[in-house]
């Protein structure tokens, strides 16, 4: 069975109903299956292969799903990229991957003639939207005008789906994602949030996120729900939507309840259909948990926690627990192992501090053409997370620390050595040391502290500015401090624990 088998289940029992609603518009079961069994057959009509990989360039819309179902018929492997990318970091996911499809959308049709000269293994475009000048063939042409292609038996372990996450060397990681991998997460997620057919499930975060595809669509589709698909994150657009399509469970970092608790009118809105309201991605105060239960009284408060390689989930704190475990991450989700072991890779008593090692069938393969990233991740099936974290004796997950230095900003992960590389591109710069800073509606944004060149000038706007040239917008540094030399230990190394004790972190 494959990732498409996730879809297929449900049309002979309710081809009719509703699988996503985009814009108002509603697509069937059948319908989507249909076209993605055509698009999938496109794909195959340009000699597109088991193991290929087709690229998407697309923000949230219902076409996005279609594509990501077209690539699991066809048999090939489908890479959503992170439309935030600077066209720098996109170049090198598509090339990295070998990518020889692009499907994008109208508004990055600059961003793909720009990237032309530098592609050159991309061998088919297919635009969404748009005039029929852009580059390619329109999607709904070359949906129109091919056959269903006939899904063909896969392995298990054959790549389903690929994700680029944020290295530590500063260099995108391929997350490898099997069918196995797909099937399993959908499951345990679905089970995880008890979710029904009678489920319309809300998304605003980006599609292009491992947590928005395999978190929510897939298990809602595995449930046979409805997705309520939004281009995007607004306040009053977002309560608008749930109140309009009898939203039941919606998911959000922080920031994005921080700003819909804020919306003035929130006091009108009529939302008895709302049974679950989810977060993940950075940790929720406990007052802002309680101000959403007080205000939602009859929906449940769940977060989530797992990362890209574990396709994403490890652990669930369920709504019994949402105040009296505050700062806890939850228990392991159904058929996933969670240790916290020492740095020998012993098990360390309840209670102390060590990493966090994850195992299950929805562990990743490993990274795309990077075995030596592959095995300083996975051991003996465990993949290390390098998060450090702590189990009560109750079998409670908490995060102490992240072992990877890595930023979280609204839900977007940043590694400092990648904004770092790009500082040291500037030629007044000396040294720079990229740490995260606490944010009111962001929870953490980059801070840079900058030692310049004796005899050269520079200004925190320089700096800025020649960052958002090379830079996705949320890696830019929020502020930047300029110092006279970095500290550093005896060894030489930046100490960036006293930078972060500086700024009262």
């Amino acid at each position: 069975m494959s990732t498409f088998d996730i879809l297929l289940q449900h049309v002979e029992h309710q081809p009719e109903k509703a699988v996503t609603i985009y814009g108002g518009h509603e697509t069937s079961y059948l319908q989507l299956t249909q076209m993605a069994r055509r698009l999938g057959g496109y794909f195959r009509s340009k000699g597109l292969k088991q193991g290929d990989v087709v690229a998407l360039l697309l923000g949230n819309s219902d076409m996005f799903v279609t594509c990501y179902f077209a690539c699991q018929a066809a048999g090939v492997s489908v890479l959503p990229i992170n439309t935030r990318l600077a066209p720098r970091e996109i170049e090198y996911i598509l090339n990295h991957s070998r990518a020889k499809l692009l499907v994008y959308g109208q508004e990055f049709n600059e961003t793909v003639e720009e990237l032309m000269p530098s592609i050159p293994l991309i061998q088919h475009f297919i635009h969404v939207e748009g005039p029929e000048t852009l580059r390619g063939t329109s999607i709904g042409q070359a949906i129109h005008e091919s056959d269903e292609v006939a899904v063909i038996p896969f392995q298990d372990d054959d790549t389903a789906v690929i994700f680029y996450t944020s290295g530590t060397t500063g260099k995108p990681k391929g997350v490898m994602l099997s069918h196995k991998n797909c099937k399993a997460i959908a499951k345990m997620w679905r089970e995880a949030m008890d979710l029904e057919k009678s489920e319309r499930v809300l998304i605003v975060a980006p599609l292009f996120h491992c947590a928005a595809a395999h978190v929510f669509m897939l298990p809602t589709i595995q449930a046979g729900g409805t997705l309520v698909i939004e281009k995007g994150f607004s306040p009053k657009q977002t309560m608008e939507a749930v109140q309009r399509y009898d939203v039941t469970l919606f998911f959000g970092v922080p920031a994005m309840y921080t700003l819909l608790l804020n919306q003035p009118d929130l006091h009108t809105l009529h939302v008895p259909h709302l049974r679950m309201l989810t977060y993940g991605a950075a940790p929720m105060p406990y007052e802002l948990i309680k101000k959403v239960k007080q205000i939602f009284p009859q929906a449940k408060v769940q977060n989530l926690y797992g990362q890209t390689e574990n396709a994403p989930g490890a652990t669930t704190l369920k709504d019994p627990h949402a105040l009296s475990k505050v700062g806890s991450v939850g228990q392991p989700l159904p058929g996933c192992q969670v240790r916290i072991v020492d740095d020998e890779g012993f098990e360390v008593p309840v209670g102390e501090v060590g990493e966090i090692i994850i195992k299950g069938p929805h562990v990743m393969k490993g990274y795309l053409n990077n075995p030596e990233a592959t095995a300083l991740t996975m051991r003996e099936d465990w993949m290390l997370s390098g998060d450090l974290g702590r189990m009560d004796d109750e079998g409670f997950l908490y995060i102490v620390d992240r072992k990877k230095d890595m930023i979280i900003r609204g839900g977007e992960n940043i590694y400092p050595i990648e904004v770092e590389e790009v500082l040291f591109e500037i030629p007044a710069v000396l040294e720079a040391a990229v740490i995260g800073i606490p944010h009111e509606i962001y929870g953490e944004v980059p801070k840079a502290y900058v030692v310049i060149k004796d005899g050269n000038g520079l200004t925190e706007e320089e700096v800025i500015a020649f960052c958002e040239k090379r830079l996705a917008k949320y890696k830019v540094p929020f502020h930047v401090e300029f110092l006279d030399a970095l500290p550093r230990n005896a060894s030489g190394k930046v100490l960036k624990t006293v930078l972060r004790q500086q700024e009262g972190v």
